[in-house]
């Protein structure tokens, strides 16, 4: 069925979700509105503007990029992906009493060296073991998941195949991500560091299911920065959907989803414009669909998350400030992207999901987004010679918090304390950050994303990944109401910039999939499978 037949195509929300989805769907000849609340498009990667700069205050790491080479590739024309400069070292690593430091670098032998040194040559090998068996968790599951509509239990199980269950098998069956490297590693602080990568799915490494580990195999293909800020590849994208003929309408916020006969018939605009619509794919939270359809429809969209199954909400810090090394010669240089560890690692997520409160011994993320790509941690704007003491830097600090923005403000009875534990967690391990003007800092809680995303009660990730069945728990990108689709970080295959870009290829492929078939229930799944790193990469191993 030639696509250019179909009727209007409404996209709601401009994350990077739904531009991915507008992008093709304009370029396979749909009409295709988009409409964003927001004054631009890029959903969470929109920029704060704090002290006269731009920071990034969303996301600030890339990763995937075949996600995106593969995208520009298929929407083909003249606008192209921004400059994005592969780092060295992925993340530097501090804990707090200790004065070593622990770089993790995209040279996967330049890291086992780095905690043969920090730990001992027993936990390098693990940590080299640990890699192969991330690789291959990945491998068994980057087509059956993640280029996948969202499986059932029994079709996970008939793609994966005999090898590919017993790769799963041997995590453990049923282990969460910290009993998986309780058995891994020795050392707790390496336990630490690879259980944040539940963090990435708003999750806690005591919740979340063991095939986590496949992060870090993800981390060492390529983590990259953005030139211009991940802001740069929301507006490429945003490009290439209107050179397709999307029209792109910011400022307007969707005020409910028209139904008529049992299907979608179009979006109302909080002004009272009405938008027609055969097909419409939501990209927001998808809490907040039950809100914007009529009763009789909204049984066949996802109920609200309990607050329970909240992801990770923050309360987060951009910065125009300076940075001092302390203590000496044991002074914390950051590098592009610095993990600040507390002790008691287990009482963050005891507050977080358990008391619903600001964590007392949180782990500060933090994002130096002037610093240059090496080791050393440079500046990438040249200060005046001998010039003392360093510039303004761009900064982000985050500390995870409970996605309660829905509920209630955080005062600051219980701000203030969490912002004097973090400042004090830096300085511990060497650093402090100087701030001399309220003028200098813009800080979100969980009620600001709350009301930047409504529906999500702060939850900066959607569902919370905890349990293995929750692979088979986020919704797809089909709905059981005809003509609404879904996209985003909160739906299949999950959060992070290059799922959010996947969710938006999986709605558009079932779109387009439902306009040639009669069948609703066919699976989609997107060209290719077990992709290499980029040239770039191999040669930087």
């Amino acid at each position: 069925m030639p696509e250019g037949g179909h009727g209007p195509v409404v996209v709601v929300g401009a994350g990077v979700g739904g531009l991915v989805a507008a992008a093709l769907l304009a370029r396979r000849g749909l009409p295709v509105t988009l409409v964003e609340a927001a004054d631009g498009p890029g959903g969470k990667m929109r920029p704060l503007e704090v002290d006269g700069v731009r920071i990034d205050a969303g996301p600030t790491v890339l990763t995937m990029r075949w996600v995106f080479d593969e995208l520009f590739d298929q929407l083909g024309g003249t606008h192209h992906l921004p400059a994005l400069t592969p780092l060295p070292v992925l993340a530097r690593h501090a804990w707090r009493g200790h004065e070593r430091r622990l770089d993790l670098h995209a040279d996967r032998r330049r890291s086992a060296e780095a905690i043969a040194e920090f730990s001992s040559p027993a936990e390098a090998r693990r940590f080299e073991r640990f890699c192969d068996e991330a690789a291959r968790v990945y491998a068994r599951l980057e087509g059956p998941y993640i280029r996948s509509s969202r499986p059932h239990f029994a079709q996970m199980v008939g793609d994966l195949g005999v090898r590919g269950l017993a790769t799963l098998a041997a995590l453990g069956p049923m282990a969460t991500l910290a009993q998986s490297l309780a058995w891994r590693f020795r050392d707790p602080r390496l336990r630490q560091l690879f259980g944040r990568y539940a963090t990435y799915c708003g999750a806690s490494p005591w919740g979340a299911p063991a095939t986590l580990m496949l992060v870090a195999h993800v981390e060492q293909s390529g983590v990259w920065s953005v030139a211009g800020g991940m802001a740069a590849l929301a507006g490429a994208l945003a490009a290439r959907a209107e050179a397709a003929g999307a029209v792109l309408r910011y400022g307007e916020r969707v005020r409910r989803l028209a139904v008529e006969h049992g299907r979608m018939a179009g979006v109302e605009l909080e002004g009272g414009e009405r938008l027609a619509a055969a097909s419409v794919v939501f990209n927001g939270d998808v809490s907040m669909l039950p809100a914007l359809l009529p009763e009789t429809a909204r049984r066949a969209v996802p109920a609200p998350l309990p607050l329970q199954a909240r992801s990770l909400s923050a309360v987060t810090w951009a910065l125009h400030a300076r940075t001092r090394a302390t203590h000496g010669a044991c002074g914390f240089t950051p590098s592009r992207h610095n993990v600040f560890f507390d002790d008691h690692y287990a009482s963050e997520f005891d507050d977080i999901f358990r008391r619903r409160r600001l964590p007392g011994r949180g782990t500060v993320y933090l994002c130096a987004q002037d610093r240059l790509h090496d080791a050393e941690g440079a500046f990438a704007q040249d200060a005046a010679a001998g010039a003392a003491p360093p510039p303004r830097e761009r900064l982000l600090a985050l500390v995870n918090a409970p996605a309660d923005g829905d509920r209630r403000a955080f005062d600051a009875s219980e701000i203030e304390p969490c912002q004097t534990r973090c400042v004090q967690l830096l300085r511990d391990c060497g650093l402090t950050i100087e701030v001399e003007s309220p003028s200098q800092v813009v800080r979100r809680t969980p009620a600001d994303f709350q009301r930047l995303f409504p529906g999500s009660g702060g939850a900066l990730y959607g569902m919370a990944t905890h349990g293995w069945m929750s692979l088979f728990r986020r919704s797809g990108a089909t709905t059981a109401l005809p003509g609404l689709y879904l996209a985003g970080g909160g739906v299949h295959p999950g959060p992070g910039v290059p799922m959010a870009a996947m969710s938006g290829r999986l709605a558009a492929a079932t779109l387009l999939e439902h306009l040639g078939s009669t069948r609703r229930s066919s699976r989609v799944r997107i060209s290719g499978g077990m992709s290499m790193p980029s040239a770039t990469t191999a040669a930087m191993r």
